[in-house]
C-alpha cells in the first residue's frame, strides 16, 4: 500500500553520507537551490549550476579537497559554502540587484577569475611552470573583488562564506599538492579539463 511504501522510504532515508561520490556535490547543489529559492523571490534558478561540465569540476573539487583535508565534513562544508554564494549572487544578479558602478565590478570579478581559471589550466598543461604563489595571488584578488561586489547585498555570514572557499582552494599547500605528481594528478586533470570546456564554452 501507499502507506507501507511511505514507511519503508522513511526506513531508508537518501542522505549526503549515502550518496556515490560522483553525485555529491551535484546533490549538494540541489539542496541548497531548493532551500535558497524556498526564501526568495524572482527568476527560476532550478538549473543554475546543475550542468554536465560544472557538476563535474564541482565532483573534483570536491574529491581535491576531501583528499587534502582527509575529513569528509569539512569538504562537503566549503561545497556547500560555494554553492550558496553562487546562487545568491545569481539570484541578486536576475532580480536586478547591482548598480552601474556594481555591475563594473562584477565585470572586473569574471575577468580574474577567468585568469585564474587559465592559468591553472596552462600549469597543468606546460610542465615546470606552476607557481603557487601566483594561483593564490589571483584567487585571493577574485575573492576581494567579490567581497566588494556583495559587500551592500549579503549577510557577514555570507562573506565569511566566501573568505572560507577562495581561501580554502588558494591554500599553497593544497595547490602544491595538487600539482605534485601522484594522487592528486587525476583529479587535476579532470579538473582542467572541465575548467577548459567552461573557458570554450564563454562561462568562465
Amino acid at each position: 500500500t501507499d502507506s507501507n511504501h511511505a514507511e519503508r522510504k522513511n526506513r531508508n532515508p537518501v542522505t549526503t553520507s549515502t550518496l556515490p561520490l560522483q553525485l555529491l556535490a551535484r546533490n549538494l547543489v540541489l539542496q541548497a537551490e531548493k532551500k535558497m529559492l524556498s526564501r526568495m523571490a524572482g527568476k527560476a534558478t532550478a538549473t543554475l549550476l546543475l550542468d554536465e561540465v560544472s557538476g563535474e569540476v564541482l565532483d573534483e573539487l570536491y574529491r581535491v579537497s576531501k583528499q587534502h583535508t582527509r575529513d569528509r565534513a569539512m569538504a562537503q562544508r566549503v561545497i556547500k559554502d560555494l554553492v550558496k554564494v553562487a546562487v545568491k549572487v545569481a539570484v541578486l544578479f536576475r532580480n536586478g540587484c547591482f548598480s552601474p558602478t556594481e555591475l563594473d565590478l562584477a565585470e572586473d570579478f569574471r575577468r580574474k577569475l577567468r585568469q585564474g581559471a587559465l592559468t591553472a589550466v596552462s600549469f597543468q598543461e606546460v610542465e615546470f611552470t606552476f607557481e603557487a604563489g601566483v594561483l593564490a595571488g589571483l584567487l585571493a584578488e577574485s575573492r576581494d573583488l567579490l567581497l566588494r561586489l556583495v559587500d551592500k547585498h549579503l549577510t557577514p555570514k555570507s562573506h565569511g562564506r566566501i573568505r572560507h572557499v577562495f581561501d580554502h582552494f588558494g591554500d599553497a599547500a593544497l595547490l602544491s599538492h595538487l600539482y605534485s605528481p601522484g594522487p592528486y594528478r587525476p583529479h587535476l586533470d579532470r579538473l582542467c579539463h572541465g575548467l577548459n570546456q567552461m573557458l570554450e564554452d564563454g562561462r568562465l
